[in-house]
């Protein structure tokens, strides 16, 4: 009884140990799913560096995005207009804890900080119907490097306030070049600090170069014959006195929005991002005239309401940590849901559908009246999304060149053959094989 008694001692003790080992093991595994579930809601944090005039509206949409993604935190910020892309790429080059940034993609291009999008895009099923033709403009040899949250898109606006006092008929939404000059000389009137100016032209190159973009033509062909009537436009603008001249904007350093909003401009030639600059200006009561818009004026032989297009994208470092999530935020904020929001506060869309379109243009309540003109435009792009494009070109080789010939160093000739050279030069060797072999 006594060795049965032990053996049967000795078998509880062994069961037991077996049980003890089968709970662990089951606890083991618990804790494995437990870990794995902690995983998958781990909180990231991310950084996003995003332009000025954009930055309100990203947490706008942020704080809808976080309700469904509450473990992703994004710790927005942004840098002054003028020192924002010269900036945002010392600290992208120095290695900068910066997930996602926004801005004009074709700035990043030739910095290799660029995610490729491609397989992210493929993996969510993002539906890039949205996007419209802008979708395949975005693609540098074949592959995604951010995708459009807003565009922006040329408009013409004007003072009402400024036509009902002079008795002029308002600008036309079918308006060429030619006409739009000679509006601009009906409309100007006094001297010095009273003096009514027609229109407004910001002194940046696209302010000219535009004409020719709207027949189709692209600022780097072969041929710039296209861009030589802009410029001579523009110069003959300064001649009527219908347009502050050049020297005087840059040593004055007027900007399209105080001149517009001070009241003595008649037109004004600038992008969407206008609209919410106005409203804004509105509801702090700095302003108390009427105003519209209609379509820019278009060359010959052009349609109306044809503009072009600049593509704001939202982009992911390829160094960030989180690239997956920081492309959730991209997909969110350039996508239907993020749309909705931009669109709510005057912005113009990358993504578009009837029901964006519908808040963009609103009920009515909020002016411009004729905003529906911004989603009705024939879009070509501004310039190719190509490395060294807007750096070196845009903001280079055409505003210096321009430049001359407005403060009278060179005829609009001589700059636009002096253009086509430094292309070659500055740009085309360094750049683009395509270019040098003439396709």
């Amino acid at each position: 009884m006594r060795k049965s008694l032990k053996l049967a001692v000795t078998g509880s003790l062994l069961m037991g140990l077996l049980a003890g080992c089968g709970s662990n093991g089951q606890t083991a595994d618990n804790n494995s799913t437990a870990s794995s579930a902690q995983d998958k809601t781990e909180v990231v944090h991310l950084k996003a560096t995003v332009l000025q005039d954009d930055l309100e509206t990203f947490k706008a949409a942020y704080a809808e995005f976080s309700k469904e993604n509450p473990n992703i935190q994004v710790e927005f910020a942004t840098i002054p207009q003028a020192q924002y892309y010269e900036k945002l790429r010392m600290q992208l080059s120095s290695g900068d804890n910066i997930d996602l940034f926004g801005g004009n993609m074709d700035v990043f291009l030739d910095t290799g900080i660029l995610e490729p999008l491609d397989d992210y895009i493929k993996q969510e099923n993002v539906d890039v119907s949205g996007y419209g033709p802008l979708y395949d403009s975005l693609k540098v040899n074949g592959k995604v490097y951010g995708l459009p949250y807003r565009k922006s898109n040329w408009m013409l606006y004007y003072n009402k306030t400024l036509f009902d006092q002079a008795g002029v008929a308002y600008p036309k939404d079918d308006m060429t070049w030619s006409e739009f000059r000679e509006l601009a000389k009906q409309m100007t009137k006094g001297e010095g600090a009273n003096k009514i100016y027609g229109a407004f032209l910001q002194p940046w190159a696209q302010t000219w170069y535009m004409q020719g973009v709207q027949t189709g033509a692209s600022i780097i062909d072969k041929d710039l014959t296209p861009f030589k009537e802009g410029l001579q436009f523009r110069m003959d603008l300064e001649k009527d006195g219908s347009i502050m001249g050049w020297a005087e904007q840059i040593s004055t350093s007027a900007h399209y929005n105080s001149a517009f909003q001070k009241g003595n401009v008649a037109m004004n030639l600038i992008g969407d991002w206008h609209v919410a600059q106005l409203r804004q200006a509105e509801a702090e009561k700095k302003i108390d005239f009427d105003w519209d818009v209609v379509p820019i004026p278009h060359p010959d032989g052009v349609a109306a309401n044809t503009s072009l297009a600049t593509p704001v994208s939202l982009m992911v470092n390829k160094d960030s940590k989180h690239k997956e999530e920081a492309f959730k935020v991209v997909q969110f904020m350039s996508g239907a849901k993020g749309a909705e929001q931009f669109a709510a506060k005057g912005f113009l869309t990358g993504y578009m559908n009837d029901d964006i379109r519908k808040i963009y243009i609103g009920d009515g309540s909020l002016k411009p009246k004729n905003i529906h003109y911004f989603v009705e435009q024939k879009e070509y792009p501004e310039y190719p999304l190509l490395p060294g494009v807007k750096n070196i070109l845009v903001q280079g080789v055409y505003l210096q060149e321009g430049e001359l010939a407005l403060t009278g160093a060179q005829s609009a000739e001589q700059a636009i053959d002096k253009i086509g050279q430094r292309i070659a030069s500055e740009w085309a060797d360094k750049y683009a094989d395509d270019y040098k072999s003439g396709k």
